[in-house]
């Protein structure tokens, strides 16, 4: 959104002329008039009304600095890049918001660590982003970064620039591990995830997790190659906890990944959503191969997340029924996102990747969940614990109005208050296995901060 012409003048004049005027001694009333004059700008353009949903409300403002000639134009978003709970990457495409989520997590100071290595995955294969996953989380550290075939993007091109992967101990030189033909920029050495299909790259991507990590798996998520709203929820996991992500058709478990299963015999098996997407026949297969096989499965994209967020079997499942937590949100259109905040759900404030199935509404089911784990404090807010939700995409995936609404439901809340707050105790429950198609058994406990 550009600002009217006079505006410009008058915030060029304020950021540079009247300092240059007024002195150095005069830089305290330069910025006093400064903040004077960005108000007034603020309430001419009105950022928080207007525009329809999905609009891009977006305002340029001078930043003061302690050189005025030197002071820098960001960009303030509202509220499409950050509310008090919620933080947007926002990409027109899974390239960018890999790029970014990799930046964000890989921030390239002087003194980190040098990256050994990325994944790259072809921007038309969402199943080998979600497999290429379980690399993202520690110890590999790998961020999915998005290509094509025969050219690379240029969000990826310069994240790479300023990823630096220089091969290290573990990948010897490898700095790029491909998949599906993802398209490699030139001057980095790169090695082929072989396969042509989603089970066979799902197997060498579990190979070369095997080889880095020199250690089994604790679990293994199935999860299906044909329907991708029900397997975004499984690249999240993969990257907290090192478990691979292999694939299953409706009816046929491929060769490839029974082969991978075989290698893993005394692995328990996890299968990620109900059986109208993984059927009972394809259970009695996995069943022949594995050392045990559960499902955990809810009828339609949106609530299989949420069920997945809140199970827990051991070791296994994010139990996630409190506040206190990380979160992210994508939309079951743009699978490659799931791919993209995997760095985000293994790094900063854990946690589950929750699914919208459109941009400009809030699904009931999960408007419910995050008001469940909703965070409150009884006296001190500063003791309490905290919610957080990184967004994956621009206003195309995730709506400015959801995002405002995510925010509310993840704001810190007073128990109990009176003259508008949030009244009464803020509750959760725990998740356990059980049920028909793997629906959980609710143990109501208590969910407030402290």
């Amino acid at each position: 959104m550009r600002l009217p012409r006079p505006i410009e003048n008058a915030i060029d004049w304020l950021r540079y002329d009247l300092p240059a005027r007024l002195g150095g001694r005069g830089l305290l009333a330069a910025g006093v008039v400064l903040l004077v004059g960005l108000i007034a700008v603020l309430v001419a353009i009105n950022p928080f009304g207007g525009g329809g949903e999905g609009e891009t409300r977006v305002v340029t403002i001078a930043v003061a600095t302690d050189n005025a000639q030197e002071a820098p134009v960001g960009v303030l978003g509202f509220p499409v890049v950050a509310t008090r709970n919620t933080t947007r990457i926002s990409g027109s495409d899974p390239a960018t918001d890999a790029a970014a989520a990799a930046l964000a997590t890989h921030p390239p100071a002087p003194q980190a660590p040098p990256l050994e290595a990325t994944t790259l995955v072809p921007d038309d294969d969402w199943q080998a982003g979600i497999a290429a996953s379980v690399l993202a989380g520690p110890p590999t550290g790998m961020p999915v970064l998005v290509s094509e075939h025969g050219t690379v993007p240029d969000s990826t091109t310069q994240a790479l620039a300023q990823l630096n992967p220089r091969g290290g101990r573990a990948s010897g030189d490898v700095a790029v591990y491909a998949a599906g033909g993802a398209t490699v920029p030139s001057g980095l050495r790169s090695q082929e995830l072989q396969g042509d299909s989603p089970a066979e790259i799902a197997n060498s991507i579990d190979q070369l997790r095997q080889r880095l990590v020199q250690r089994e798996p604790d679990h293994i998520l199935i999860v299906s190659s044909d329907q991708a709203g029900y397997a975004m929820p499984a690249a999240a996991w993969a990257a907290r906890s090192g478990d691979p992500v292999l694939f299953s058709g409706h009816n046929q478990v491929p060769s490839a990944t029974l082969a991978a299963l075989r290698r893993h015999a005394a692995t328990t098996v996890y299968v990620l959503g109900p059986e109208s997407v993984i059927s009972k026949t394809a259970l009695q297969q996995l069943g022949r191969v594995a050392a045990s096989v559960q499902r955990v499965g809810a009828t339609g994209p949106v609530q299989n997340a949420l069920l997945f967020a809140r199970y827990s079997d051991g070791s296994f499942g994010w139990n996630l029924n409190d506040p206190g937590h990380g979160m992210e949100l994508a939309n079951t259109g743009r699978p490659l996102d799931a791919a993209a905040a995997a760095s985000l759900a293994s790094t900063g404030k854990w946690g589950p990747l929750l699914l919208i199935d459109r941009a400009d509404g809030l699904p009931p089911e999960l408007r419910s969940f995050l008001l469940d784990i909703k965070p409150g404090y009884e006296t001190d807010p500063t003791r309490a614990v905290y919610n957080h939700v990184w967004l994956m995409g621009d206003a195309s995936a995730i709506g400015g109005q959801v995002q405002a609404e995510v925010d509310e439901l993840a704001e810190l809340a007073q128990i109990g208050a009176t003259g508008g707050g949030a009244q009464g105790t803020i509750s959760g429950g725990a998740a356990q296995p059980g049920g028909p198609e793997g629906e959980p058994t609710i143990n109501p406990k208590k969910g407030k901060g402290k």
